[in-house]
């Protein structure tokens, strides 16, 4: 599939760019996509929930009651479950929510996520570009002349670029990521991409291992 290429005034180079059938033009396999997002949202949790079981909290060990014949339950010391200030019975513990995934599946979810991306026509292909000093002025200008301010804009660069990224950290609506750690959510996520031909390259070249 061939796309034009544009430069960061919104205007036509002339020039086009085909995007690789192996990796743009997929049959969209949906239930990759869930497992890669699932395992992406898992490791972003902390996991550092945790409750006092009975046998941590402070408090007497004295027996309350007798065994029998008190009419209630045998609730043993203060730091019963039943009673209000005790323990809690199988509270969350600090765990790891991660889970592996296969390299091969973790592959075939981008390539499913970048698919319906081309389907949506929500790719936009343009030149290489750098901004001279971070401004967020700059991006600005840049989202307003490819007409996607409105939307959720994920900008793919070949490598890290410190300018373009303090450009778009305050706005909420834009995030910058490089080719090499595109991941599914976050194209899923995206409302539209800006691609460079650069990192377009490197995806391919990613993606086609």
């Amino acid at each position: 599939m061939e796309v034009s290429v544009l430069n960061i005034k919104g205007e036509d180079t002339g020039r086009k760019v085909t995007l690789s059938d192996s990796v743009f033009g997929i049959e969209p396999n949906d239930h990759a996509i869930y497992l890669d997002v699932k395992q992406y949202l898992a490791a972003q949790r902390q996991g550092t929930a945790k409750t006092k079981e009975r046998s941590e909290l402070s408090g007497s060990t004295r027996k309350l009651g007798r065994q029998k014949g008190g009419g209630g339950a045998r609730r043993g010391d203060i730091n019963s479950p039943v009673l209000v200030g005790g323990a809690r019975v199988f509270g969350p513990k600090p765990r790891n929510y991660d889970f592996k995934l296969n390299k091969k599946v973790k592959a075939l979810a981008r390539r499913s996520a970048l698919s319906y991306k081309v389907q949506e026509g929500a790719i936009i292909v343009v030149e290489d570009f750098d901004l001279q000093t971070p401004k967020t002025k700059s991006f600005v200008e840049i989202v307003n002349n490819l007409k996607v301010a409105d939307k959720k804009v994920l900008v793919v660069m070949p490598e890290a670029n410190k300018n373009v990224y303090l450009s778009a950290r305050n706005l909420e609506r834009a995030k910058v990521a490089i080719a090499s750690d595109l991941n599914t959510y976050g194209v899923l996520n995206a409302g539209v991409m800006v691609v460079t031909e650069s990192a377009l390259g490197k995806i391919e070249a990613v993606l086609t291992k």
